[in-house]
């Protein structure tokens, strides 16, 4: 008899339909216990918001698998066969381990370690960063959004001085999420003024999205240039031509 309660739920769980949300020993999905923290702390959890520190040790790998299963449903449904298919037998999981651990990747991972010096020697010139290499996905269609962008800081005496690289690990973790170019850059301002404290901040982002040069339009050459200015970049006009002039002319990248 027990042996055929065994059997049972052994078929029961190879019968489980594709695609569905691997439930832990508790049988709750790990998304739905993430959600539930949020939810509860009344946090945001938009495609373009960090959401690690409501995450558990050990529930990333679960969300790994989770992710995974659903990924599997997802090519089902397009009707690819991937049991006999040799290029898309692994596919699901390599989708899953792409989104989670590479290019959405800042949304699951706390920020960079950042460490910051005080500004012995009072600088009060202007310091361009750039071009820094960014590689993101729009939110609407999930396709690459890849480009540069310029980075003008204007310390004074009480401004937090930290190293160029990084200010391009500040701007890979704020790009590994799905976003749209024009909030990006205003969340990489936010987080680099609160790290460094300037008089004045400055960015400028090119970038090529693959939503229009990979479907709709199909438009290869298009790009979205968009910018942020703060304190006495926004106050002189002056300071401003002088950023703008200095980074390279983006019609020629």
């Amino acid at each position: 008899m027990l042996g055929g309660l065994v059997t049972s739920v052994m078929l029961m769980k190879s019968d489980m339909p594709a695609g569905q949300a691997a439930p832990d020993e508790e049988g709750t999905p790990v998304s739905v216990k993430i959600r539930e923290r949020l939810t509860a702390a009344k946090k945001r959890f938009n495609a373009n918001d960090n959401i690690a520190a409501f995450i558990e040790p050990g529930e990333l790998e679960k969300l790994l698998d989770e992710v995974e299963s659903k990924m599997q449903g997802v090519l089902d449904s397009l009707v690819i066969d991937t049991v006999g298919d040799h290029n898309t037998q692994n596919t699901a999981r390599r989708v899953a381990k792409m989104y989670l651990n590479e290019v959405f990747k800042g949304r699951y991972v706390p920020g960079p370690s950042i460490t910051e010096f005080p500004n012995a020697e009072h600088l009060n010139e202007l310091i361009i960063v750039g071009p820094i290499t960014v590689r993101s996905a729009c939110s609407h269609h999930f396709c690459p959004v890849i480009g540069q962008l310029w980075i003008g800081v204007m310390p004074n005496e009480h401004t937090n001085v930290i190293g160029l690289s990084k200010y391009a690990r500040l701007a890979e973790w704020i790009m590994g999420r799905p976003q749209i170019q024009e909030e990006a850059v205003v969340q990489l301002a936010d987080l680099i003024q609160q790290k460094t404290r300037p008089d004045g901040l400055a960015i400028v982002m090119e970038a090529s999205h693959f939503c229009m040069g990979w479907r709709g339009v199909k438009d290869m050459d298009s790009k979205m240039i968009n910018s942020v200015m703060r304190g006495v970049f926004l106050k002189d006009p002056n300071l401003r031509r002088e950023f703008l002039s200095l980074i390279p002319k983006k019609s020629s990248s």
